[in-house]
């Protein structure tokens, strides 16, 4: 993909530099920010264009295409990679809180499933509140094991299970889990309220505030930084979100589905919310919010449906998204004359933004992208430029259909 890098490669043993050398061994560390990554797995490659920075070295891979993982978490990140040597030193392991690798032959269906999600943030400058309210039901019959939630640096509020507020000795709390130790039998409603911190948030994983802006990414674990939640692809359901914030800061809110209410609130407030239809797992949950513009038109489907595209900047880029828009149009027709694929919702948003770490992401009706990949004009863009933004484009808008609705069950 013209919009995922190629690693580079860091050479260093312990205190001692390391000349790099052709053929030799080399390990990816983890990214420290997302904790995730395969540390130990470790590849064979031909170093070439070597050059020193400071007391590292970098070169490039006489083949990039075989240095590229085939998880896609790690092929949309520059990975960093540092050479091994025959020291004991040069092999130990960053003292650090390692992922644990997971294979399908270890995959378990959720003893839960969401049914409906309904979210409500409230945005604030020093802190966010985020209220969900969530329908869950069994996954097996007569189930009765206790429901783990998956949480990140989250300050829990409330918990409720049927409108009751739960007991301190009903649940337990640990940095990374919810537990709820006794759910009721069958269907019921759970409410978690929580506070989290997005400008402090600067793994730009979950929500965070960047350039007075608010952005989510939740591929492939940051769904957990906002709420306590199952945070994994196969628990699929329909959502709802309600974004309140200032409307002089935060004047556009963004979210998944189509907008079906919008309005002003007391104190300089206003409000905006939004149902996604069809069922999706949370990592591909979106909220944007902020002082955006957007350049807009239109696409008649096959069945003669308008659907309204918008692609959202800051002000002063607007006039570099022509090219965009023209590529996100041929994109839908395509997937209709190929595969007969017709876009399922009235409204697909794009938003450029300066801070991203995924490159581009794939959100239902809700794609984000970093700047690069979106914005052209003709005084400063090459033909590779326009290509590549073309097919970006197409890459991102073709998961709705192909890609947004498998999950790691299959």
């Amino acid at each position: 993909y013209p919009h995922r890098p190629y690693p580079r490669l860091l050479a260093h043993s312990g205190s001692e530099e390391q000349n790099p050398q052709p053929d030799q061994e080399y390990q990816r560390l983890p990214y420290s920010s997302s904790k995730r990554g395969s540390p130990g797995n470790k590849y064979s490659g031909c170093l070439a264009n070597l050059t020193k920075e400071g007391s590292h070295w970098t070169g490039t891979r006489s083949n990039p295409l075989l240095s590229l993982h085939s998880s896609k978490f790690v092929s949309k990140r520059t990975a960093c990679l540092i050479a091994t040597g025959p020291s004991p030193a040069a092999t130990e392991e960053p003292e650090m809180d390692l992922p644990k690798e997971i294979f399908l032959k270890d995959y378990k269906k959720p003893d839960y499933l969401f049914d409906t999600v309904d979210l409500e943030f409230q945005l604030g400058d020093e802190k966010t509140m985020v209220t969900s309210k969530i329908a869950v039901s069994p996954g097996n019959e007569g189930n009765s094991s206790p429901l783990t939630l998956h949480g990140c640096d989250l300050k829990l509020l409330s918990i409720k299970i049927n409108g009751t507020e739960l007991k301190s000795d009903k649940y337990t709390v640990d940095p990374r889990h919810l537990t709820i130790l006794t759910p009721p039998a069958g269907v019921f409603n759970m409410e978690i309220v929580t506070e989290i911190y997005p400008q402090l948030n600067t793994s730009l994983e979950g929500l965070y505030r960047s350039t007075g802006n608010f952005c989510t990414q939740c591929e492939a674990e940051g769904f957990r930084k906002i709420t306590y939640f199952q945070d994994r692809p196969d628990v699929m359901a329909k959502y709802t979100c309600r974004i309140e914030g200032d409307k002089t800061l935060y004047p556009v809110l963004l979210s998944n589905g189509n907008l079906i209410e919008q309005g002003d609130l007391e104190g300089g407030k206003h409000y905006a919310l939004w149902e996604d239809p069809f069922k999706k797992p949370c990592y591909l949950f979106a909220l944007v919010a902020g002082q955006l513009e957007c350049r807009e038109d239109s696409f008649v489907t096959c069945s003669g449906r308008k659907v309204t595209l918008r692609i959202w900047t800051p002000a002063q880029d607007l006039p570099k998204t022509s090219h965009a828009m023209y590529s996100l149009k041929e994109a839908m027709k395509w997937d209709e004359e190929v595969f007969g694929l017709e876009y399922d919702l009235d409204l697909f948003n794009i938003v450029v933004v300066p801070d991203f770490n995924m490159g581009a992401m794939e959100n239902k009706s809700l794609n984000v992208f970093q700047s690069r990949l979106v914005l052209a004009s003709p005084e400063a863009a090459t033909d590779g430029d326009y290509a590549a933004i073309l097919g970006v484009i197409g890459h991102e808008y073709f998961h709705n259909w192909t890609g947004n609705r498998v999950t790691c069950r299959d």
